[in-house]
């Protein structure tokens, strides 16, 4: 999935740390792997590492240096996910199978994430993109 010429959504603020370390594609695939778990990351990993084996021995490291920003328990980020699926071409279909959620709950994180954009703008106040 080679995403980084793509725009995609912000990660939210429970995200941020592992986009940082781990770019986007990483991102995703960690989350994929570990996301509501708790998992230690060792500063020096072994070659045997669950860690290792999904983002690689140098981006285990870079996480080992910030864990000091992670949470206890890896986020399951489902809303931004999906946003950031979405964004890459996924129907909502493939989005559920990924997320472990209905297609159901794909549409209405889309939606919800929608109205979360659009909810500061003034009722009257017409929208510079209107198929957005």
């Amino acid at each position: 999935m080679a995403a980084l010429d793509l725009p995609h959504p912000k990660p939210t603020a429970q995200v941020q740390p592992y986009f940082d370390a781990l770019g986007l594609d990483d991102t995703l695939n960690f989350l994929e792997a570990f996301g509501g778990t708790e998992i230690y990351i060792a500063s020096q990993p072994g070659n045997r590492s669950q860690v290792v084996t999904v983002v690689g021995y140098a981006k285990t490291r870079a996480l080992a240096s910030i864990s000091h920003r992670l949470q206890h328990r890896v986020p399951l980020a489902k809303e931004w996910r999906a946003r950031v699926y979405s964004s890459l071409g996924l129907n909502n279909t493939e989005i559920a199978l990924k997320l472990g959620v209905t297609d159901v709950s794909v549409r209405e994180y889309l939606r919800a994430s929608k109205e979360k954009r659009w909810k500061n703008f003034h009722p009257d106040q017409l929208p510079l993109f209107p198929n957005d």
